[in-house]
Order: structure tokens, then sequence, then C-alpha cells
């Protein structure tokens, strides 16, 4: 019997977060982890605002006999910021500025451009933090503030657990459990893995979806294997007494898809 159940809790990290209440200046240090989180970053950074993170500088040195060598450092930069430009190839923005703090390889009021990647910290210091950009970095933290569409694409054996928000589908849960076959003498093998694998479904849904948040909840599989989970789930819920599920029977839309693969949704 093999079993595999796999969660995607990668929301941006909240590093530290430093706003003073009466003039709501500040920062704060985050980590992108996924292609959305870039997304919000874009939003967040603005001219005007002052970001710090690392670079890389080709630093030339000269030895004692002439000869010139060039490596690259990594570094600090904290720059006050004139552009931001988002490459979505590369899942990178470019931040475009001048040197405020200083530094032994990049001079004062210097020009440079820093690049912030997928799992690459930096600090964003903003005159004033208003309630869009604080409530942005908040969703951005948990992924469950915001999105209001949930989706459970599967198939025997194999199920993705993902909330849709405005920008793209994130995958919280892939679980994937090895079904036996059906035998003319017995089904028992079978079954039992089956209700393993809705257990498991269901536990992705209970613990991703916030059903105060969350409007839609899209069940797509080919033939029964939807209508099967959901009879399994609205049964174990009357049993848990599972309140936030029962309430939001009606949200639950049974389609169908031609396999459990995330291209199917």
């Amino acid at each position: 019997f093999f079993f595999f159940f796999s969660l995607h809790n990668l929301n941006m990290r909240l590093i530290r977060k430093e706003i003073d209440s009466k003039d709501h200046s500040g920062m704060v240090a985050l980590i992108p982890e996924e292609p959305e989180d870039m997304w919000h970053a874009f939003n967040l950074i603005s001219k005007g605002d002052q970001l710090r993170a690392t670079a890389v500088r080709k630093v030339k040195s000269e030895s004692a006999t002439g000869s010139v060598a060039s490596q690259r450092l990594r570094t600090m930069l904290r720059i006050a910021v004139l552009s931001v430009d988002f490459d979505t190839d590369a899942c990178m923005l470019r931040v475009k500025g001048r040197n405020i703090e200083e530094n032994n390889f990049v001079k004062m009021g210097a020009h440079h451009t820093l690049d912030l990647e997928l799992h690459r910290k930096f600090s964003l210091f903003k005159s004033e933090w208003d309630s869009v950009a604080l409530d942005r970095v908040d969703s951005a933290c948990d992924a469950t503030k915001s999105a209001e569409l949930g989706a459970i694409v599967m198939q025997e054996g194999l199920a993705h657990v993902c909330l849709v928000t405005t920008n793209m589908t994130l995958l919280r849960a892939k679980i994937e459990v090895q079904i036996p076959r059906k035998r003319k003498a017995s089904c028992a093998q079978h079954d039992k893995a089956m209700q393993r694998f809705y257990d498991s479904v269901m536990e992705a849904v209970l613990r991703h979806f916030n059903f105060a948040v969350v409007k839609c909840v899209l069940v797509a599989s080919p033939g029964f294997v939807k209508d099967k989970f959901l009879e399994h789930l609205f049964a174990q819920c009357i049993k848990l007494d599972n309140k936030a599920v029962l309430d939001s029977r009606a949200k639950f839309i049974a389609v169908h898809a031609s396999s459990g693969h995330m291209q199917a949704l």
C-alpha cells in the first residue's frame, strides 16, 4: 500500500515587521516563495520607497605586479526606488534606484538595479504604510485570506487541492494513494484504499480552505470520483459536526475533468 501526501504551504514569508503606530512609517522584511508573491511585491514597491537586498557586483582588483583580476561579490545595498519592472518570464523584479547607504563597493548616490528573486529576502521601507499596502502584505502571507475560489481536481488515487486567486492557481496539497484493482472475488482492498484517499483529500480541504472567504469550490474528476468524494465529505462532516463545511454545501459544485492532474483544471 503506497500513500503520498504533499502539503504546499508556500505563502510569502514575513520575517520582520516594524510599523510606527503614529505616523505609520516603517519596514517589512519578506521572502517570496512562489510566483504569486512576486506579483504582490511588484504592487507593494513604489517610487520613493527604500529597498534593502543583496546585490552582486563585479569588483576589479590590481595585484602588485599590475595584473587586474575581477570577481563577483555579494553585498547588501539599500536604494531609494526610482522604478520597478516585472520580468514575468524570469519571475524577477528589477528595481532601479540610487544607493543611499555607505558601501565598500557602491558609491553613495550611484545608480544601481536590484534583482529580486524567489526565495531571497528583501526589506521594504515606506514613509507611510497605508491600509492597502498592509492588507496586501497580510493576504500575500496567507492566501486563504483572499482566495474566494477553491478547486479539487481528482481521479482514483490522485488529487490536487488548490486555491484560485485573481492572479493564479496555487497548489496547496497533492495527494497520491496507490489504489488496488477491483477483484471479482472481493473489492474490500480497493474500497478501503479509496476511503483512505477520500479522508486525505478531506483533511487537505479542511486545512486549506477558509469557508468564511471561499465562495465556491469546484470538485472536478472523470467518472463518479467527485460525487463519491462529496458524499464521503458531507457524511464525515455530519459525524464531526463540522458546521463550516455543512453550512457551505451549496458552495460545492461537481464538474467533469479529463483527469486528476493540474492541467485538467
